[in-house]
């Protein structure tokens, strides 16, 4: 039976069985010799704690661990290891820089390709072109993450985006009550949301409408490479536009709804302290049903057959 632990802490959206509570106090306690990262891992690998495509739950069993000792529920566990505080810094190169100008209709530059990058050299190019022309430059992303350069399909070929998507969200108000999600299905399903966070029409590029036209292809798109990549199908884009600086009218013609604003904290803000500018929220949802799909968690969801017959 589930047990109540720090406070209703759960993992991942659940509460944790006795068994489980049971051996993840025995795993810290006998192995406390190994690091946070070690113990993670293997409370994993034994619980079997999965990602839809088979990776290990670490980074989240980690954080968890974490708030476990802090509330005085594993005493005996070992603190995070010191690290040097080395930055990510950025690499510019003359690869990156500003190019002939290009300009034209959309039909002139048609089909546009979206190529999605895997291989090091292009990613480092990606990292440089957001450090250098986004307004909010580079940052390692966490979480689940596909990155895409957008081409012309015309000869000569050239560069024209770059875009980002990652994981969602945590908390978002105004996108919650959109959904209308209760507090069991959100973390049920929040895997199955995507948050584009970086999208760059690069400064030499000047084609109408073509900002529109690449977010209507890369919904249709990553929805395919998502699933192949992390085992997920995404039903909802979200992005959020600083009113200040932009007024979204990209994302409007691509049928993106606004649903409100933002506090003003950032993703990771987890003190409720940090102060920004309050961003608009906007979504996209990639299938008809997206809203039922996100709404049902496993106490809600119907018994199949063979799940009845266990409960009896």
């Amino acid at each position: 039976m589930p047990v109540t632990i720090g406070g209703g802490l759960p993992f991942c959206g659940r509460q944790l069985t006795s068994s489980e509570w049971e051996l993840i106090q025995e795993i810290t306690r006998d192995f406390s010799g190994l690091g946070l990262t070690e113990l993670a891992g293997t409370i994993c690998e034994l619980l079997e704690w999965k990602r839809p495509n088979g990776g290990l739950k670490s980074r989240e069993c980690y954080q968890f661990l974490l708030s476990l000792r802090s509330r005085g529920w594993l005493p005996w566990l070992p603190g995070p290891r010191p690290r040097a505080r080395n930055p990510h810094s950025t690499t510019v190169n003359e690869q990156s820089d500003a190019q002939t100008p290009l300009s034209g209709s959309l039909a002139e530059w048609s089909p546009v390709q979206l190529e999605r990058i895997e291989q090091l050299a292009q990613r480092q190019l990606f990292e440089q072109y957001i450090q250098r022309y986004h307004y909010l430059g580079y940052r390692v992303p966490y979480g689940a993450q596909l990155r895409y350069f957008v081409w012309s399909g015309q000869q000569p070929c050239r560069l024209l985006a770059c875009l980002l998507f990652t994981s969602a969200a945590w908390k978002m108000a105004p996108r919650d009550r959109y959904v209308g999600w209760s507090e069991a299905a959100r973390p049920e399903n929040l895997c199955r949301v995507v948050n584009n966070s970086r999208f760059l029409i690069l400064p030499w590029v000047r084609i109408p409408h073509l900002a529109s036209h690449i977010l209507s292809r890369a919904a249709r798109q990553l929805r395919l490479d998502w699933r192949k990549r992390y085992g997920v199908e995404p039903v909802l884009l979200e992005t959020l536009v600083d009113r200040d600086r932009y007024s979204g009218t990209c994302y409007r013609a691509a049928n993106w709804v606004s649903v409100g604003l933002t506090q003003g904290r950032g993703r990771m803000d987890r003190t409720r302290s940090a102060q920004g500018s309050r961003k608009e929220i906007l979504l996209y949802p990639l299938v008809r049903r997206w809203q039922s799909e996100l709404c049902e968690s496993s106490a809600t969801r119907p018994l199949t057959t063979a799940n009845a017959e266990e409960e009896e």
